[in-house]
């Protein structure tokens, strides 16, 4: 939903009392008396108009947004490709150990978002990439739309021509005015739990990107898909194989409503413990949280960091039977429905924690403060990347925190404990 100038509409089906209660609590609404309040939570069609140039409205120091303006070049799936690529390049430029590449040219610690094209534009390069591997199976979708919309697989490039020719489209060799898709290798050995594909969607708070200050929230959840996996081709057509999105599962005649098809991050860390065992299962989430720090940082210098915004994204990573994660997306409006108990729960406490990080101490909000809240404040949260700290301790920081890699570093996890300690960029 979203409030403005003491009108509140509600744009989505989250439930309001969850809201209303967390705002009243700390003073900033107040929903009898329909007065101006200083905390706005809006959508992204929302924050265009604040933020654009045409509406001359701005922002006073105690008035606080939950997007930054230009939040879209990490959500925008092809936007998103564009930067990490970018960010690969700048960092190759600069001679920076992290760009390293293996015999093969693939890069050692960047090499986390599938191979992927834009089309129309790319759809050359694309052929060219196809054709080395003309076994391979791609997912192809809509830059701008998400729950599942418009996604489909292909593994013939026959199955593109008639793409475009249903979308009235002449030529790919120049931009048309036909909606954007992007086009990546799709990930065929997914790991599978009961012979289902899951991925992980893991929430991660951004306070402010310059310095970069980030959050991960522990609550996290994997989401099932109903129908066992199969890479077989003829399979391809049914997303209830391939897609996790709950807007697509639930639809599926084995859905659970109670459960949800869904699995607490706490849970598959277990699972993989047990089956996979430890050492391995930390040197997963070690490469998970690097992956989300090495994304926001591959946008940081592009978005505009506005001192009024804060933004909670929701990460989908999926991981192969290799333990490999891969970055799929990145969503500026991560579902706040709930679809079962759990999910009521857990969304709660996301929304309460994630207010008290944005303002501490339910206070009047200020963005002036210097948006580094006390430990107890957190909740669920943990810094997951904090800049200022990561600079006091030279510029190879980044590279000797990842573990298991070959920088001479044995991980960051207390071998007694068992317990996560603060990695070195932290």
């Amino acid at each position: 939903f979203r409030i403005m100038a003491g009108k509140v509409k509600w744009v989505t089906d989250i439930e309001k009392s969850v809201l209303i209660n967390n705002f009243e609590k700390r003073g900033w609404i107040q929903v009898a008396d329909n007065e101006d309040w200083n905390f706005y939570w809006m959508s992204v069609q929302t924050i265009r108009n604040v933020f654009s140039v045409e509406t001359g409205y701005r922002l006073s120091d105690d008035q606080i947004v939950n997007h930054f303006p230009n939040h879209y070049e990490l959500t925008r799936k092809d936007l998103m490709v564009k930067n990490i690529k970018r960010y690969r390049k700048e960092l190759e430029k600069e001679g920076s150990p992290l760009a390293e590449k293996d015999e093969n040219g693939k890069y050692i610690y960047l090499d986390f978002v599938p191979v992927t094209f834009m089309l129309p534009a790319d759809y050359n390069l694309f052929v060219e990439e196809f054709r080395k591997n003309p076994s391979s199976t791609w997912i192809m979708k809509p830059c701008g739309k998400a729950q599942g919309k418009g996604i489909f697989l292909i593994n013939k490039l026959s199955q593109i021509k008639k793409w475009s020719r249903d979308s009235k489209t002449s030529s790919f060799v120049s931009q048309s005015s036909k909606e954007a898709y992007v086009i990546s290798l799709y990930i065929n050995n997914p790991l599978l739990i009961g012979g289902k594909k899951f991925d992980l969607r893991l929430y991660v708070l951004v306070s402010t990107y310059r310095p970069l200050r980030c959050y991960m929230y522990k609550l996290g959840f994997c989401r099932f898909c109903t129908v066992k996996y199969t890479p077989s081709t003829s399979e391809l057509d049914n997303m209830f194989v391939h897609l996790t999105n709950v807007a697509i599962q639930k639809h599926g005649d084995d859905y659970n409503h109670i459960h949800g098809g869904k699995w607490t991050v706490s849970n598959l860390r277990l699972y993989l413990e047990s089956t996979r065992g430890k050492e391995v299962t930390n040197k997963l989430f070690d490469e998970i949280h690097w992956i989300i720090v090495q994304s926001l940082k591959a946008v940081a210098p592009v978005m505009n960091n506005d001192k009024h915004c804060f933004e909670c994204y929701g990460y989908d990573i999926i991981i192969d039977d290799k333990l490999k994660p891969w970055l799929i997306e990145v969503n500026a409006s991560p579902s706040l429905t709930s679809s079962t108990a759990n999910d009521r729960i857990l969304k709660y406490n996301l929304i309460n924690d994630t207010l008290n990080i944005a303002v501490p101490n339910g206070e009047i909000p200020d963005c002036k403060w210097n948006k580094s809240p006390p430990k107890e404040v957190l909740g669920n949260y943990e810094v997951l990347y904090d800049e200022e700290m990561a600079q006091s301790d030279g510029p190879d920081r980044d590279l000797r925190s990842r573990s298991g890699q070959s920088t001479g570093v044995k991980g960051n996890r207390a071998r007694d404990s068992g317990k996560p300690v603060l990695t070195t960029w932290k």
